[in-house]
């Protein structure tokens, strides 16, 4: 098969909390080593098994006032009186080596990265396939209380709201399938032709070629 240099693809995987985003996730990363996280930027303090560079780029609150005002950055948003966001710089680098970037944001993320980078975006929600299910999972979990866990249920409903925002929608069943099917996804995606940079050089050769024939 002929391989033709690429543009990378921005991957969205959005979905409730508990509904299997961050599992499929992890196995995209153990099966496939040409993508990788979206390492976002923010302004609150590290934590102390946090890792610069790895888990967030931390940065000062005028710095990033400074990126933000320079149009530096794809998307940002502000949480519990911090900034997050997704530097230009760094994906625009990412994608022009034909590498793909996986980003793990919520629906406005979502929105905000189709105003600047529509084009190179892939986007997927995932379901639970049931209200019943997804409790079990976040149970299962053993991470929240019980009012934290209601919490999360609420919130779901609110986040299923914008599945019709996403290109394609996945109810998250059976893990493996699901990962099978994001990876189709993914593939697909890698395939299309704007993002073949060298296709048109391709073309004209085998144009030439038949030219050459007389």
């Amino acid at each position: 098969m002929v391989d033709f240099a690429r543009r990378g693809v921005m991957l969205v995987i959005a979905s409730p909390s508990g509904a299997g985003k961050s599992s499929i996730s992890r196995q995209l990363f153990a099966q496939d080593p040409n993508i990788r996280l979206s390492v976002s930027i923010t302004t609150r303090a590290r934590r102390t098994d946090e890792i610069d560079g790895t888990h967030y780029h931390f940065i000062d609150v005028p710095k990033f006032e400074k990126m933000r005002d320079a149009g530096e950055l794809l998307e940002w948003a502000e949480v519990h009186g911090n900034f997050y966001a997704t530097p230009r710089e760094k994906v625009e680098e990412r994608l022009s080596a034909g590498k793909d970037i996986l980003f793990d944001i919520d629906y406005q993320g979502t929105l905000q990265l189709y105003e600047n980078c529509r084009n190179d975006m892939v986007t997927v929600f995932i379901l639970p396939p049931s209200i019943g299910e997804l409790r079990a999972r976040l149970d299962r979990r053993a991470q929240d209380s019980v009012g934290t866990i209601e919490k999360r249920l609420r919130n779901a409903r609110n986040e299923m709201e914008h599945y019709s925002e996403y290109d394609y929608v996945l109810v998250n069943e059976d893990l493996e399938q699901s990962v099978q099917m994001v990876r189709s996804i993914l593939a697909s995606a890698r395939l299309q032709r704007p993002r073949q940079t060298k296709l048109d050089d391709f073309v004209q050769d085998l144009k030439s070629q038949i030219d050459a024939l007389g």
